[in-house]
């Protein structure tokens, strides 16, 4: 992974911390086997090298991929700058070494970091989103991490936009779900005017 770009891993703490049951309320777990984590790094165009080639995760990594969720949560839930710092050092030590200075796709030097051998899924995915949250740490602010505003959700995200005035974890579901709430907040509470065609609640 390209040590300079945080915005990829950013991307995966957030998606990754709102797959759990605690914050799909309605659909529930999204890793629920490994098939499911398959797809979530395809997703995420994420070839580890944890996996083997058919690309297949192991209950195991699953397993220890939910125990990083956890990890990863706690961190974007922390309260002072040294926390995330502390903690997200801890998530690049398991697997990083390096720095390393490797060429990309079009043939320019870029500072990477690399894995270990032998790394599991989830110590390369914890080189990849503690390298990320150290990045916004150092180049946004720590007020990045923050809570979805939506009052009907419990995730949480990593805000690298430009302007940095992101409010949801999942702009497309839980900007909707505030809508509906305040709709039926407003159907209920009656508001002003004309009560015709309003539906009358049952009892």
């Amino acid at each position: 992974m390209l040590l300079s770009d945080y915005t990829l891993g950013a991307n995966v703490a957030t998606d990754l911390v709102n797959t759990s049951a605690a914050v799909r309320i309605s659909t529930g777990e999204v890793l629920t086997d490994p098939a499911a984590l398959a797809q979530f790094l395809r997703e995420h165009d994420l070839h580890l090298d944890a996996t083997p080639q058919d690309g297949q995760p192991t209950e195991d990594d699953l397993v220890e991929v939910h125990t990083l969720r956890q990890e990863i949560r706690a961190l974007l839930e922390a309260t002072t700058e040294d926390e995330v710092a502390d903690g997200a050092n801890t998530l690049v030590r398991r697997a990083a070494i390096g720095p390393a200075l490797l060429r990309d796709a079009d043939g320019r030097w870029q500072w990477h970091v690399t894995t270990a051998p032998r790394s599991s899924v989830a110590d390369e995915l914890g080189v990849l989103v503690g390298t990320a949250l150290l990045g916004v740490l150092h180049t946004l602010s720590h007020d990045r991490f923050r809570h979805c505003a939506s009052p009907v959700c419990d995730g949480m995200f990593v805000d690298t936009s430009k302007a940095g005035r992101r409010r949801y974890c999942m702009p497309g579901l839980c900007g909707n779900r505030l809508n509906v709430a305040n709709h039926r907040a407003r159907q209920q509470g009656g508001g002003e005017g004309s009560t015709a065609g309003r539906r009358t609640p049952k009892r």
